[in-house]
């Protein structure tokens, strides 16, 4: 797995394994899906999903815009607030913890 860091608070995952969404119990974590869209965001707790399907681009308050998509497992530290853009329909498992 190669990790990137794109910003202080945000961590992607690039080319993420099925197997490791196995590890981390992701299966059974919820789904979340969207049309495209636009919409401001905060995190109150540290986020940990995996892209199923999309493309995104989330632009942290303070920093440069950070890309991501299908087969991308993305982490957002609590406290981040950020504008998502929603390109093309996404569907995520995801958990806050």
């Amino acid at each position: 797995m190669s990790h990137l860091l794109i910003h202080s608070l945000i961590t992607v995952v690039n080319a993420c394994h099925p197997a490791e969404l196995d590890r981390l119990g992701g299966q059974g974590w919820p789904i979340w899906d969207s049309e495209p869209s636009s919409f401001p965001w905060s995190y109150g707790k540290r986020e940990t999903y995996l892209l199923l399907e999309g493309d995104v681009t989330v632009m942290p308050e303070g920093g440069e815009p950070v890309c991501f998509g299908a087969g991308n497992q993305v982490n957002f530290a609590a406290g981040l607030s950020c504008h998502w853009h929603v390109h093309q329909r996404v569907r995520k498992r995801y958990r806050f913890c």
